[in-house]
């Protein structure tokens, strides 16, 4: 799998609730959560976010509540993927079970800037900054998250195992 788009650059600790509020956890509906995220960091997120776009974060991105709408409202926004030098490990796991993709490469971070046109190879680990043409290298999921991911997410992919 593989996903390209612009980049959207934050700092350390983007926590939870900066990524959707919690006045707006009154509902579990992805298009509306998608339409309030981000909006206490940045409030033009959503109007500036294309399907395809990445988040690039420093530190612990998705620290705070072990809520499933951070990732949610992230995914459903269109972010095809965040690469950051670290996460929150309840936001790691959230992520992975509800199909989201994420890549921990230091270097990435220090290397990509907001606006820059970022592919990432999630098979390899490559992460291309298309603007620059550096390139650098995440650890790969292993073969059964990919494909957890690719079915978007663990109930998806638990659903198509039973079939088998």
């Amino acid at each position: 799998m593989k996903v390209k788009g612009k980049v959207f650059r934050y700092l350390d600790n983007v926590d939870t609730d900066v990524i959707i509020p919690a006045r707006y956890l009154n509902t579990s509906d992805p298009k509306e959560l998608a339409s309030h995220c981000m909006e206490d960091i940045d409030a033009d997120f959503i109007k500036n976010v294309k399907e395809g776009d990445i988040i690039v974060a420093q530190k612990n991105f998705g620290c705070g509540s072990s809520r499933e709408h951070a990732p949610l409202a992230i995914k459903s926004a269109g972010i095809s993927c965040v690469i950051a030098a670290s996460f929150a490990r309840i936001f790691y796991r959230n992520s992975i079970n509800i199909g989201l993709p994420i890549l921990e490469c230091e270097e990435a971070v220090k290397g990509i800037k907001s606006g820059d046109i970022v592919s990432v190879d999630f098979e390899s680990g490559k992460i291309t900054n298309e603007t620059t043409k550096e390139s650098y290298y995440a650890q790969p999921f292993p073969p059964f998250i990919q494909k957890m991911i690719e079915a978007e997410g663990l109930v998806n992919y638990m659903a198509q195992e039973i079939q088998k």
